[in-house]
């Protein structure tokens, strides 16, 4: 049994900045775990720039971004396991993991991050007609094949969804000279961010088929078209809509889901809509002295934000480490008219800080209404917005004072309204 202060599940973005965090709060027995041979994430194979405009103030790749932490990392002089599986996590915070060098191997943990990502949802998930046939990949997938292994997944493309990785991989593929001819969305509406559509589509006269969806995969042992339709507001395939598209590869670009398996394992609450685990505003879970952060809390459009979120979460369970829990009253955030899920859920009354941020995403695209916060019958803040979307994640400053007279029997309301 190896017995350490901090231990950090995850070598990602999200991973790499909660132990950089923790370093600077003044604990040096942090450990971090990683699955794969190299720290960085999901960002090693995302080389595509946009990355770093907060964090560094400057335009990074994927991997450049990456290979900043790393570098940080080292010569905070952080130890890391890499190659290592964590199987399980106990409800008393002991880590057990597997590996080629060491084995089976158990950590007792004083404080826990739970840092793991998220990965893709698969076409299992979307019970599409057809056969199994060669050439249906996860945009995900592809974009490891094109950007890592040097190999283009086909020539004529169909890509379903409009998340931000199928948008750049429209643009990817296009520029590896395969033929994309069109991104279907089923909602009527993008899930992706604006400047991506403008950049992966618009600029490449990529056709965007919103209220589209495939209804049928076309081909027994290599996809030879798919049939695209149109949908209601319900999703409901309409009648006579019906369009075949002659192609050799779909990609799928559905959703993102948080790689919670050992969340789930270890007891922690899990939050319905994000399907990550329910945190406060230290991005402390269900159980003491494990915190969650990044793409493995909830999805996130940036990876500055991802950052950001773990500095915080390394610190509090740092804090963890040296004063024990800090929860105290917890005020309830609910979610009214417009507001799809927020990130924190609670805010603990007497130890959040000054300015604590809440983060959260909307049901629809909504255009001039006013972004509104209740705390029990009181409105403590009310903002213009002139427009907010699902693709985007939006977010709020929670001043401190707003709380101080409350008690635990009020709660916390964000919603839009018209006026």
């Amino acid at each position: 049994m190896r017995n350490v202060d901090v231990c950090i599940i995850g070598g990602g973005p999200a991973g790499l900045a909660a132990a950089l965090s923790a370093r600077k709060e003044g604990i040096e027995n942090i450990l971090i775990l990683e699955r794969e041979t190299f720290l960085g994430g999901i960002l090693n194979q995302c080389i595509h720039n946009g990355f770093g405009l907060h964090t560094f103030k400057e335009e990074l790749t994927g991997p450049e971004y990456a290979a900043r932490y790393v570098q940080m990392v080292e010569e905070a002089s952080i130890p890391v396991l890499l190659d290592t599986m964590v199987i399980d996590i106990s409800k008393d915070k002991v880590v057990t993991a597997i590996s080629p060098q060491a084995g089976l191997i158990q950590i007792q943990a004083i404080s826990i991050v739970l840092a793991m990502g998220c990965r893709e949802r698969p076409r299992g998930a979307l019970n599409i007609p057809g056969f199994r046939p060669s050439g249906i990949y996860s945009a995900g997938t592809a974009q490891r094949y094109v950007n890592i292994e040097g190999f283009l997944p086909g020539k004529e493309v169909v890509i379903l969804g409009s998340g931000d990785i199928g948008l750049i991989m429209a643009r990817r593929m296009t520029l590896e000279g395969a033929h994309v001819l069109m991104v279907c969305e089923i909602l009527p509406f993008s899930g992706g961010l604006k400047r991506n559509i403008v950049q992966c589509l618009d600029d490449f006269n990529i056709p965007l088929r919103l209220s589209h969806t495939i209804t049928k995969i076309h081909g027994k042992y290599r996809v030879e078209g798919v049939t695209v339709q149109q949908v209601s507001l319900d999703k409901t395939p309409i009648a006579g809509t019906e369009e075949f598209v002659a192609c050799d590869t779909i990609l799928l670009s559905v959703g993102l889901i948080p790689e919670n398996e050992l969340s789930r394992k270890a007891g922690l609450k899990i939050h319905t809509t994000t399907q990550g685990p329910l945190v406060n505003d230290r991005f402390e879970t269900s159980i003491p002295g494990v915190f969650a952060c990044g793409n493995v809390l909830h999805v996130h459009d940036l990876v500055d934000w991802v950052s950001q979120e773990a500095e915080f979460a390394g610190q509090f369970a740092a804090q963890f480490v040296k004063l024990g829990s800090q929860i105290s009253r917890l005020l309830p955030i609910v979610c009214g008219y417009g507001i799809r899920y927020t990130v924190p859920t609670t805010l603990c009354i007497d130890s959040m800080k000054t300015l604590t941020t809440v983060r959260f995403r909307v049901t629809d695209v909504f255009k001039d209404y006013y972004l509104d916060v209740f705390v029990g019958q009181v409105r403590v803040s009310h903002q213009k917005k002139r427009i907010v979307a699902p693709g985007e994640m939006e977010s709020i400053l929670f001043k401190k004072h707003w709380l101080d007279s409350k008690t635990e029997d009020e709660e916390i309301t964000i919603l839009l309204q018209k006026e």
